[in-house]
């Protein structure tokens, strides 16, 4: 199993992170079993030119300082994706965050609720519903109320994931007295989320050396 994970990882057809979780790619799903030769020649390749040059190592396509532009570019990135892409991109962010059994639903008529996952804490888990809006604007009371509608009944733990942000009355709204809390994710929360779980986005950690002369004078 390892073998095939490593020559699958090599040729694009599945990505992991450091949490341990696979993933098929786009190019994975359109593999055949009849492929399964030409990816071991592949990758086989791939190493022999590797050991050629001495490394083989790509850099990533693009570059930020350590502000929050790139945060700006990621959220483009995200908003350019389709609906039923984004609510893919939210359940594998609750995955690799520790949820288990993640599905999402996506019907039509289910009061907005696209999917349910497990978060296990300690000895007990948790059934929460989630909502995904890929939106530009900002999300209203009326939507967290709509969707606190449509899981009473079913669970009183709820999340709400967008690519925009949140109206204050939003934010009182999903905190009132008296019923179930939501949990709000906005766009910005997204990104760190993303770039934490290291899921389509790579940190380039810039070594600064220095030398103390006083050190090697007391020697």
């Amino acid at each position: 199993m390892r073998w095939a994970q490593s020559y699958l990882g090599k040729y694009g057809a599945l990505e992991n992170t450091s949490r341990g979780v696979w993933a098929l790619t786009a190019k994975g799903l359109r593999i055949k079993e009849t492929d399964i030769k030409e990816v071991v020649a592949a990758v086989r390749k791939m190493n022999q030119v590797k050991r050629r040059s001495g490394d083989g190592v790509a850099e990533p396509e693009e570059t930020h300082d350590s502000g929050t532009g790139w945060k700006d570019d990621l959220i483009g990135v995200v908003q350019g994706m389709t609906a039923d892409g984004f609510e893919r991109l939210c359940q594998r962010i609750l995955r690799e965050s520790g949820f288990l059994k993640v599905e999402v639903t996506g019907r039509s008529g289910d009061g907005g609720i696209d999917g349910v996952g497990v978060l296990r804490i300690a000895l007990l888990s948790f059934q929460v519903y989630f909502q995904c809006k890929k939106w530009k604007g900002n999300v209203r009371a009326k939507d967290i109320r709509d969707f606190r509608g449509a899981m009473v009944g079913r669970t009183d733990k709820g999340l709400f994931m967008t690519t925009g942000s949140y109206t204050p009355d939003a934010q009182k709204e999903a905190t009132r007295d008296g019923a179930p809390a939501i949990d709000l994710i906005d766009g910005e929360h997204v990104c760190d989320l993303l770039k934490d779980l290291k899921l389509g986005v790579t940190t380039k950690m810039v070594e600064d050396v220095s030398i103390d002369p006083n050190w090697f004078a007391q020697i």
